[in-house]
């Protein structure tokens, strides 16, 4: 078997709510095999994972994987369960997946799986696919350095302890989160223009300067001691002659360390003779060039986190010890220490690992031991002179026995460094009494302090300290910026445009998605065809972005889900017959599932389309705390009616008039004579596009006046929203430009087309060549229908030979008009350009569809009429 696609559905999509590594499989020789028909399958998996065992199936039934493997399955299915079981031994826990196979493709199959680092997901897939393999066909398989190695990239890639209590506090208030790089804790809380960063507790707020400050210990104790708090006195030195002078200058027991280090590098407490005072000296001197001699303060260790100015929590830190037993040597009791779950290199379990070093064998001849040597019963045995948790230490949560005197002065140390997260180092004998009447004193400002020791203290109350970050960064508030996410198969561009064009109006700074681009404050600062992941995720992003207007495509969710966890408002304008037979989409239904994805991860309301059937029908799938709007081109649509009598809200169309309306009254926003993209009235598929708009702004929160500025102002021309019914004159021609590309926008197209001027309609059209046959032909059929005079060329063929799509196109159409001399093939679209122009005289309509670009046709016409094609040019530019 082997893997013949892979992408990240990294947002919402058809599968879950959550991200999923979608793969394609082709099972090769071993499809139509089930676990059963080959012998000893079941038992050599479950031998070489045994977790597998108590795996559940979809009824719940505990161990009902195994029973499923004993009954017989098919073996995408065991990959999907060896994959998500890899991932929760390598350290990565997941639990949901999906297996189904590809239509009209015997042996492949679509596994999901969902995955919480996408470094994990994909080699564990492949590691899954591999076991199955080797086992299927009878060969032995060493998994263990395999999984060694998911392992070792699953801890590489882990969020850190102290980032991670800050994400899970920002995710329980509804805060975004997005990982900016894998490579390193740092991520986006929030979105536009309400977004924040953080690196740990490292704020996007935290100054440059204060962090450089609190990394100068001599520099913080100096703008301590101006704002009053009491901190050890103590000098910098950069000899073992000037640390000496110091010590003897003090006269009392010193402490030694680095100026600059932190985590407790380098530290060495209580030196009360010359020779501990050079030892500590040349310690001290591996991790500074600058070093602190300065007053041991006797007294326990406390750690006080400060954040947004506030005492979020307090912790009693005691160094790495070991308690004897009166049997173990003091190796033997760090060995069982360490064993402990909670204890793991680094920053990525609750405690460290305690180090056995020179350094705490020093400190150990001090107490009289040597690693071998075996402690009374009940004797405590140190490791280390500071009490970081970073070299091993423990601490126990006193954020209530912190006196009102103490918490203010930590305040107060914080504010003056200037740090908005700090850790406030205190030792003082007693942290319930004031440190002013026991000579207790600040030791260190830190930046960027772990918060492990309050998240899950050794013993005492458990602090949330990542909320209490996380509400210095955001207040209440949730870190969103408004979001209309719009979904359907035809008019979301304009609708799109439409609507951001009205919230600009109305003073915010638009982030919006289309196929044309990415424009932020009406400037484009993307081109192309933006309506996917990455093009969002651009928008909320953008820092000054204050509200976000999202074109959402089919192709955008298929391929990498939504970019977003939820959004206030989503909209579906239809959903017609187009793309079907790609990635899985075989029908209409399948169609209406993948659009279904928007208006399911709307927060407040969703926006339907009363006249379509399969609009219609999300409306149950929808949560009932979300209000749905509907709209309609027919005021007596049922779905509509009924929907107001019970109170509901809506738009829709009558005597020429844009109507908003809920129980108790229907009100007249505007005439569609007004609206410029309705032409008049004879554009229905622009009114019902700005029906959707008017609803979709509505149930943002606009009121009626800006919704009927916006729509009265807003213009689709070549500038502002290229290939969307931009008409043009070319010598007494009217030319209308639209990326009309399958049925249903083709009849609207002739529609509005037919209804602008009497003369004869020549049409110039096409489509893409990946659509079904049976599409390309209906598009015929209604062109057919449709034209006096019809051009089809050929633009895009995507996969199937030139002039193919052309001829399915042409045979639809000559099911309608018959073989007729009215019906012309030319494969190049500026010829094709040409002749349909050739057919037309002064007072006819020519329609030219499907193209890739205004440039496009401008180029087609430059060679018989550079004129039309300069003056074309320059409406564009």
């Amino acid at each position: 078997m082997h893997i013949l696609e892979q992408r990240f559905l990294r947002g919402p999509n058809i599968h879950a709510e959550s991200p999923c590594l979608l793969s394609v499989l082709d099972l090769d020789d071993l499809y139509g095999v089930s676990t059963r028909d080959i012998p000893q399958f079941t038992v050599a998996l479950l031998d070489l994972l045994p977790s597998l065992a108590d795996y559940l199936v979809p009824t719940g039934q505990p161990g009902g994987f195994a029973q499923r493997l004993r009954e017989g399955t098919y073996l995408a299915r065991v990959v999907e369960h060896v994959t998500l079981g890899l991932q929760c031994l390598a350290g990565a826990p997941v639990a949901f997946g999906r297996t189904r196979p590809v239509t009209g493709k015997p042996g492949q199959y679509r596994v999901v799986v969902a995955y919480l680092q996408e470094k994990v997901a994909q080699p564990a897939f492949a590691l899954a696919v591999d076991i199955v393999d080797a086992l299927a066909h009878g060969k032995p398989f060493d998994l263990e350095p395999r999984l060694q190695e998911l392992r070792d990239v699953a801890e590489h890639y882990a969020i850190g302890t102290s980032t991670a209590a800050v994400l899970a506090a920002a995710q329980e208030r509804g805060i975004p989160v997005q990982r900016i790089t894998e490579d390193a804790n740092l991520f986006q809380l929030g979105w536009g223009a309400k977004q924040k960063r953080i690196q740990a507790t490292v704020t996007g707020d935290t100054s440059t300067i204060a962090v450089r400050i609190a990394g100068d210990k001599q520099l913080t104790k100096q703008l301590l001691q101006e704002a009053g708090v009491p901190v050890p006195q103590g000098e910098t030195v950069t000899t073992i002659e000037d640390a000496l002078r110091v010590a003897r200058k003090l006269a009392v027991p010193v402490t030694v360390k680095p100026l600059d280090a932190n985590q407790g590098k380098g530290v060495t407490v209580d030196c009360r003779t010359d020779s501990e005072v050079e030892q500590a000296y040349a310690f001290a001197r591996k991790h500074g060039r600058r070093v602190i001699v300065e007053r041991f303060v006797e007294g326990a260790d406390y750690r006080v986190l400060v954040a947004g100015g506030k005492v979020a929590a307090a912790s009693c830190r005691r160094p790495a010890h070991v308690v004897g037993d009166g049997i173990s040597t003091v190796r033997d009791l760090v060995d069982a220490e360490n064993a402990n779950p909670a204890r793991g290199a680094g920053h990525t379990n609750i405690l460290t690992k305690i180090a056995l070093d020179a350094h705490a064998e020093d400190l150990l001849r001090k107490q009289g031991y040597v690693p071998d040597a075996v402690p009374p019963a009940g004797a405590t045995v140190y490791l280390r002179g500071n009490a970081n948790l970073s070299t091993g230490g423990t601490a126990e949560d006193v954020t209530d026995l912190l006196p009102e005197s103490t918490r203010r002065l930590c305040v107060r140390a914080a504010a003056k460094i200037g740090l908005d997260v700090a850790g406030i180092d205190i030792v003082c004998r007693d942290i319930a009494v004031p440190l002013d009447e026991q000579g207790g004193a600040v030791i260190e400002v830190n930046a960027a302090p772990g918060i492990r020791m309050h998240q899950h203290p050794s013993s005492g109350q458990a602090r949330d300290a990542g909320d209490a970050i996380v509400e210095g960064m955001f207040g209440h508030g949730d870190g969103r910026i408004p979001v209309i996410a719009l979904t359907g198969t035809n008019g979301k561009t304009t609708t799109t445009l439409l609507m951001a064009h009205t919230v600009r109006l109305a003073g915010r700074v638009t982030g919006v998605t289309t196929t044309h681009g990415v424009y932020i404050d009406g400037k484009q600062v993307a081109s192309g065809d933006c309506t996917g992941y990455w093009s969002a995720r651009t928008v909320l992003a953008s820092p000054d972005v204050e509200f976000a207007v999202l074109e959402t495509a089919r192709g955008g969710i298929l391929k990498r889900g939504l970019a977003f966890d939820r959004c206030d408002v989503g909209i579906v304008l239809n959903v017609a017959a187009d793309h079907l037979g790609l990635d899985g989409v075989d029908t209409i239904e399948d169609l209406a599932q993948v659009k279904a994805v928007v208006p399911m991860s709307a927060s407040r309301a969703v926006v339907l389309n009363a006249e379509d059937p399969l609009c219609v029908a999300m409306a149950r799938r929808i949560h009932p705390d979300v209000e749905i709007v509907y709209f309609a081109m027919e005021a007596d649509n049922p779905v509509l009616l009924r929907h107001l009598e019970e109170g509901g809200r809506a738009t829709y169309f009558q005597d020429n008039a844009i109507v908003v309306a809920d129980a108790t009254y229907h009100q007249e926003l505007l005439r569609v004579e007004s609206m410029p993209i309705a032409f008049g009235g004879r554009a229905r598929y622009n009114i019902a596009n700005a029906l959707a708009a008017a609803a979709g702004l509505m149930a943002s929160g606009f009121t009626n006046l800006q919704i009927a500025t916006g729509l009265s102002t807003f213009v689709s021309d070549g500038k502002t929203n290229p290939l969307r019914t931009n008409v043009f004159d070319v010598r007494g021609v009217t030319v209308i430009v639209d990326y009309a590309h399958n049925k249903a926008a083709y009849s609207a197209l002739v529609e509005m087309a037919r209804a602008l001027l009497p003369g004869q309609l020549v049409g110039i059209v096409t489509a893409p060549g990946d659509r079904r046959d049976a599409d390309l032909m209906d598009v015929g059929r209604v062109c057919g229908a449709g034209f006096d005079e019809l051009v089809v060329y050929d633009s895009a063929p995507r996969g199937r030979p030139a002039g193919e799509a052309v001829d399915l196109i042409l045979r639809g159409a000559e099911e309608v008009v018959g073989v007729s001399d009215t019906l012309r093939r030319e494969l190049d679209v500026g010829k094709a350009v040409r002749l349909g122009l050739s057919l037309c005289e002064r007072g006819d309509v020519l329609v030219f569809a499907c193209g890739s670009s205004l440039d496009v046709f401008v180029e087609a016409i430059r060679e018989m009429d550079p004129e039309s094609a300069q003056k074309i040019a320059a409406q564009v530019g």
